[in-house]
């Protein structure tokens, strides 16, 4: 998330949040699924890319697609 937001690490904190990080805005928001996806090899579903708007909500999502 820091790559993507070009933030410093420790700015981005377990609770993360859409809105929360100033840097983390729409655009921002589809360059980090992207990213995801390329990671992980795994695609997300309209409603996941509407659904990962904080960093403990983009890891259950990676749990439900058997990423740990």
């Amino acid at each position: 998330m820091s790559i993507i937001f070009e933030c410093e690490p420790f700015e981005v904190r377990d609770d993360a949040a859409f809105g929360a990080l100033e840097v983390w805005d729409s655009l921002n928001h589809m360059r980090l699924v992207t990213a995801l996806e390329e990671e992980f090899g795994v695609s997300f579903s309209d409603d996941e890319v509407l659904e990962a708007i904080s960093l403990p909500l983009i890891e259950l999502i990676l749990e439900r697609k058997g990423i740990a």
